[in-house]
């Protein structure tokens, strides 16, 4: 039962409610479930159409929005006069929401309808009861939740369907312009037959290494039903063993799934696959002679062949009922998504068809997966694919220097065994982010800068290559890359040291003699390996002490903080990494986390940190001894992060 609106609260579990860089005037969407408690605000979008172009805007949240989630409001970025905005909000939500349910109905669910002062940033909530009711009614509280993606996750999964699709149809070839009729009563035929009686859906987990695996369960179309409302669909408890796949619930399919990690996103989340066998796979109850019709065309005709590969993630309680999971949330996503691939096709119909592709992502800030459909046409770099993915990132207020939606960084919906997620390369395994867990730094008041995001460390002698003694700043440099790979700014292999040293000469540094040498390099050199293999610019400091680098610590944390990325320390014929600094701005004490490339070992986690291969490092120690010696000269390369998506 919905509450009324004086007791009504709004629940916020979405981390920023307001999207960085909106201006007076700004509409967000909020979004929020069937399955959660009235008025909960999951995540927000921006709209990015004006005036607003509300079947533009029904049209991109249609693809990019799972089933299991909804719009139930909208804010507007205002003036003084909370309620006048939260109204325009609400009506504004109120006819998106039309749009998208294709209906064109009274809209008589309660809805949220907020306003943010564009001067003091307070933001006002309001109840709206029915479309028919012009005025709001304020919310009895707001409540800011905490760990609220272990609340979506614990309690809620994925289920992922895939299903290519080749369609044939014909047309006169006298009249091209049928073919647009005959293409969609093609796709209006795929969708009749995803509620036939004969249609079989088969579940099964994706969790393959959590334990025992439950048996797959089969669904027919005849079982199923349609058009249910999700929020008063009866859920199902837990349950070991049933029968009737009627009485099975998501849940069933996680009763013994390891509980040992958090799940707490959407990378992590328990996922169901689902697949679809739109041929009939049952027995005629009656034998009878195969019959074959002839249907001859009356006139020349041509041959068209579309292919569509369906791609689809849905969100459901693990309480659902699996039947209604599948003809209430997967179904109706496969046919939303036909229809956004049927308009996308059509313009080009008659000629080169796009190459379309489904991608879901879980963007940071975003507690759900989000679903995109880019042209394989363009390459990533292309100005058209750039445009795409700026409009996503503006939408979803996601920063326009970070490549976040870049398909490198699309879900992966596969089986992943490894729970390190370390990454094998060449015969061996390369440890990841090894500075996680390691002792604090000793700097009592200090604040730590570090690293953003995941790299891998290279060292001497992996790959079975002996590069003891003169192949440290190789193995630096290889962990930067390392950094760029990881973070999808490139798909760039991470260099070899002939590769590095190729490199160099190819752009005129070094003679033709230097391939395979065992030549020290430095900071230079490694500015224009990265300036030519990633287009990476790079700023180099030097200092003719090992003193002056405290002096700099509030410069290098200020890197970390806004550029994140590793930097190469260089001194004489020695390099180390510096992951981060640890600060103390009052007294001026500081330490360095130094990755070490000179570590000789196993990947043995425990014994590098415990060796001090991957550590703080004090400025000055108890001791009074230093890690940078004050008679050698000290030159550092940091790597500036690409301003692109």
């Amino acid at each position: 039962m919905v509450p009324s609106s004086e007791t009504a609260t709004v629940r916020v579990l979405c981390q920023k409610l307001l999207l960085s860089g909106n201006q007076p005037g700004t509409l967000q969407w909020l979004i929020g479930s069937p399955f959660f408690p009235p008025f909960t605000v999951v995540s927000t979008f921006r709209c990015i159409h004006h005036s607003p172009d509300f079947q533009q805007e029904s049209d991109d949240l249609r693809k990019l929005l799972p089933k299991g989630f909804e719009v139930i409001g909208g804010l507007i970025v205002g003036d003084s006069d909370a309620e006048k905005t939260a109204f325009e909000a609400v009506r504004a939500a109120r006819r998106l929401r039309k749009h998208l349910s294709e209906g064109g109905e009274l809209d008589d669910e309660k809805i949220v309808g907020a306003s943010c002062d564009a001067g003091t940033g307070t933001i006002h909530f309001f109840i709206s009861k029915s479309e028919n009711t012009t005025k709001l009614e304020p919310v009895g509280s707001v409540v800011y939740e905490d760990k609220s993606g272990k609340y979506l996750w614990e309690n809620g999964c994925l289920l992922h369907c895939e299903l290519p699709i080749k369609l044939p149809f014909y047309f006169p070839a006298s009249s091209p312009s049928d073919s647009k009729e005959k293409f969609s009563d093609a796709i209006d035929a795929v969708i009749t037959q995803f509620k036939e009686p004969y249609v079989v859906y088969i579940a099964e987990t994706l969790k393959k290494a959590s334990g025992d695996v439950p048996k797959p369960a089969v669904l027919r179309g005849k079982d199923l039903g349609f058009g249910a409302d999700a929020s008063n669909i009866n859920r199902l408890p837990s349950a070991d063993q049933v029968s009737d796949t009627k009485m099975l619930s998501c849940s069933h399919f996680f009763l013994n799934s390891k509980t040992a990690a958090a799940v707490n996103s959407a990378e992590n989340a328990d996922k169901i696959h689902i697949s679809v066998l739109l041929n009939r796979s049952e027995k005629s109850p009656t034998s009878g002679t195969p019959v074959a019709e002839y249907f001859p065309a009356m006139e020349e005709a041509r041959l068209i062949v579309v292919d569509l590969n369906l791609d689809v993630l849905v969100y459901a309680p693990k309480d659902l009922p699996l039947m209604h999971a599948a003809s209430n949330l997967v179904i109706p996503a496969l046919v939303d998504q036909l229809y956004s691939l049927k308009k996308i096709i059509l313009p080009y119909l008659l000629m080169v068809h796009p190459q379309l592709r489904i991608y879901h992502f879980s963007p940071p800030g975003v507690l759900h997966p989000i679903t995109t459909i880019y042209e394989l046409n363009y390459g990533e770099t292309e100005m058209k694919q750039v445009d795409v993915r700026k409009s996503l990132h503006l939408r979803l207020g996601l920063p326009l220097d970070r490549p976040l939606l870049r398909t490198a960084n699309a879900l992966d919906l596969s089986v992943n065994d490894d729970s390190r997620g370390n990454i094998k390369k060449r015969g061996s395994f390369l440890l990841k982010d090894v500075h996680i867990g390691i002792p604090s730094s000793g700097v009592a008041e200090g604040v730590a800068s570090i690293i953003q995001g995941s790299y891998e460390y290279y060292h001497y002698l992996q790959d079975s290559f002996d590069d003891s003694g003169w192949g440290c700043a190789y193995r630096s440099l290889q962990t930067i890359i390392s950094w760029f790979r990881l973070q999808h700014y490139t798909s760039v292999a991470v260099p070899s040291h002939r590769e590095i040293q190729q490199t160099l000469v190819e752009i005129g540094d070094k003679d033709p003699s230097f391939i395979g040498s065992r030549e020290w390099i430095g900071a230079i050199e490694l500015s224009f390996v990265l300036d030519k293999l990633l287009g990476v610019s790079c700023k180099i400091m030097n200092f003719r002490s090992g003193s002056e680098l405290p002096e700099k610590c509030r410069e290098l944390a200020m890197h970390f903080e806004n550029q994140g990325t590793p930097i190469m320390i260089g001194g004489g014929v020695l390099a180390y990494t510096l992951l981060g600094v640890d600060y103390d701005e009052g007294s001026g004490d500081c330490a360095f986390l130094i990755l070490d490339p000179h570590y000789t070992g196993s990947e043995d986690h425990k014994k590098i940190v415990n060796g001090g291969w991957c550590g703080w490092k004090k400025a000055v120690d108890s001791k009074g001894k230093s890690f940078f010696l004050h008679n050698k000269f000290y030159n550092l390369l940091l790597p500036q992060r690409p301003n692109m998506v």
